[in-house]
């Protein structure tokens, strides 16, 4: 927990949990069961440098039921990029769940999510963890200025779905009366107006009522392998707000409480124990609402999209912390028993407690918010290496448990980097 690596605060090992790998195929035996359809893709050039382990499991992949062969990767600078560890995950390693296993008389004659795909072939995947070569940037992964990609490859994995009379009468009095069977509803009764961009909130905007449908965040194509590809660096390497944990589920107690969800972080602050924001200056404005992209700097020398960076514009309502600071928040509250709140017994307290100390530590206006400017992305100073996911109110389901976990696997590292892309992206960013 004391590692300030960037690679040791990687979002995708919080997200898909963390656990022992599985047992590979040989490559030999997994071309010849193919009848020599994997040697094909065994060389090509993002995949046959790759250690051996790794390559038996892309291999096993491409020989499974799907739409898609495992992605290729892209260079994304003059130079390959180069792969520095590496996942191996899978449904092993860590206590069922009704996303895992058919628990009899809870999601016995339903279809499961994991592990049930193709005649129940096990779910399993690869995540290759590469470092871009960007001219000017650092090429060390445990440099948090480092821009370094991950590709996943998951196979047998469905998607998790996200969640009178007298009454026509009124209806059909209301404004010019439209509402009517048959027609659109609107709030005031007139013809429908359909969102436009000549509109001006408040006082003009659509009189129909939406109704917001999610429409799944990851999903497969056709078959059940899914294939995805994150950025991870200073601007994505950010944390949900750990005073979130004892109301997620996952600390023993909570659910029987009743008190999931019993604290958010809508309004952005440094929780119970420290600052309380109001929503009118920390909240999301309708006019200008919260943008968490709002934190890579421009510049006059971009061939995309050349301007003149404008720190004012970065966006300062930002509900998470770099995960430095969270791994600090952590360690406060379980390792620091001495050091730290000796008196204080009560491990939520000391979660509390703890990311008001350290929000504290780089929070230079006392607002209980950490601004871009403030984690210093582009200084890349040593205490804060860091933007917030976009992502209404996620933090991670039942943590600090396993109970949602879908696949797992423990991080390989690669002593020697190899080149682990083929062709070059046409977008380098």
């Amino acid at each position: 927990m004391k590692s300030k690596s960037a690679l040791a605060a990687a979002a995708f090992v919080a997200a898909l949990g963390t656990a022992a790998a599985t047992t590979a195929v040989a490559v030999s035996s997994a071309a010849s069961a193919s009848g020599g359809r994997a040697c094909g893709f065994a060389c090509r050039g993002d995949i046959r440098q790759l250690p051996a382990p790794l390559k038996n499991r892309l291999i096993i992949l491409h020989n499974r039921p799907n739409t898609f062969a495992p992605m290729q990767v892209f260079a994304e600078a003059p130079k390959p990029s180069k792969l520095v560890q590496y996942y191996l995950i899978d449904t092993k390693h860590f206590q069922p769940n009704v996303f895992t296993k058919t628990i009899n008389g809870i999601n016995d004659g339903v279809a499961p999510t994991a592990t049930g795909p193709n005649h129940d072939l096990p779910t399993i995947g690869a995540v290759r963890v590469v470092v871009e070569p960007k001219p000017g940037l650092p090429t060390d992964p445990n440099n948090p200025g480092a821009f370094i990609d991950m590709f996943t490859d998951i196979s047998g994995l469905f998607v998790i779905n996200n969640e009178s009379a007298a009454d026509a009468a009124k209806l059909s009095a209301m404004g010019s009366g439209n509402n009517k069977p048959g027609a659109i509803f609107t709030v005031d009764g007139n013809k429908p107006h359909f969102p436009s961009a000549s509109d001006h909130w408040p006082d003009r905007v659509s009189n129909t009522v939406p109704l917001q449908l999610s429409l799944g965040a990851y999903n497969a194509t056709q078959q059940s392998d899914l294939h995805s590809y994150w950025e991870f660096n200073q601007y994505t390497d950010w944390t949900p707000p750990t005073y979130e944990l004892p109301f997620t589920g996952g600390l023993p107690g909570t659910f029987q409480q009743g008190q999931i969800g019993a604290r958010s972080s809508i309004v952005p602050g440094s929780g119970p124990s420290g600052v309380t924001n109001k929503p009118q200056v920390a909240g999301d404005n309708p006019n200008n609402p919260r943008d968490p992209d709002r934190l890579l700097d421009t510049s006059l020398t971009d061939p995309d999209r050349p301007m003149k960076p404008n720190p004012a514009h970065k966006e300062t309502r930002l509900r998470f912390i770099p995960s430095g600071l969270a791994n600090e928040v952590l360690l406060d509250a379980y390792v620091r028993l001495a050091s730290f709140e000796p008196g204080v017994h009560s491990l939520n307290q000391r979660i509390f407690d703890g990311y008001a100390a350290e929000v504290a530590r780089v929070d230079t206006n006392g607002d209980g918010i950490i601004t871009a400017v403030e984690a210093d992305l582009e200084g890349l100073a040593d205490e804060v290496f860091a933007g917030e996911i976009n992502d209404g109110l996620l933090s991670p389901r039942f943590a600090p448990s396993q109970r949602a976990w879908v696949l797992s696997g423990v991080i390989t590292r690669v002593p020697k980097p190899v080149d682990a892309s083929a062709g070059h992206d046409a977008d380098n960013r």
